[in-house]
C-alpha cells in the first residue's frame, strides 16, 4: 500500500513540474512578443509604448528608438536561431543581459542629462527575468546523461 503513496506522490510532483514549464514557456513567449512588438513600435512616435518626449530628447530621441528596434531585431535573430537548433538555453544569457540592460540605461540618461521613461526598467525587468527562467527551465528540464 505504501507504493501506490509514492506513485501518487511522484505523479502529482511531474504534473506540477509540467505546469510549472507550461506557464513558464507561455510567459517567455509573451514576453518575446512584448519585447519585439515595444522595440518595433518605438520607431513609429504615436504607437511606442514608451514617451519618447520629442522636444526633450531631442537628437538622443533617435539614438534610444533605434536601440530598441535593434534590441526587437536582435531578439527575431536569436529566437530563429533557437528555433532552428532545437534549444532555447541561449535564452538565459539573452535575459542576464536584458536586465543589465537597466543599469546601461541609467548610465544612458546619466551621460546624456535626460530623464528615461519609468516603463524602460519594468520592461527590461519583465523581459529579462522572464528569458532567464525560461532558459533556466531548459537547461534543468533536459534529461540527464
Amino acid at each position: 500500500m505504501r507504493t501506490l503513496g509514492l506513485f501518487a506522490d511522484n505523479a502529482m510532483l511531474i504534473i506540477i513540474k509540467k505546469v510549472i514549464k507550461t506557464l513558464l514557456a507561455a510567459n517567455f513567449y509573451s514576453s518575446a512578443l512584448v519585447l519585439v512588438g515595444g522595440g518595433l513600435l518605438s520607431i513609429s512616435g504615436s504607437y511606442s509604448f514608451f514617451a519618447f518626449n520629442d522636444d526633450f530628447y531631442g537628437a538622443l530621441d533617435g539614438s534610444l528608438r533605434m536601440m530598441m528596434f535593434y534590441l526587437a531585431v536582435t531578439e527575431m535573430i536569436i529566437f530563429v536561431y533557437c528555433l532552428a537548433v532545437g534549444s532555447f538555453r541561449a535564452m538565459l544569457f539573452v535575459g542576464f543581459f536584458l536586465v543589465l540592460t537597466i543599469g546601461s540605461l541609467e548610465f544612458y540618461g546619466e551621460v546624456n542629462g535626460v530623464t528615461i521613461d519609468e516603463s524602460l526598467p519594468v520592461f527590461f525587468l519583465y523581459t529579462g527575468i522572464s528569458h532567464i527562467g525560461y532558459g533556466l527551465s531548459v537547461i534543468l528540464g533536459r534529461p540527464q546523461s
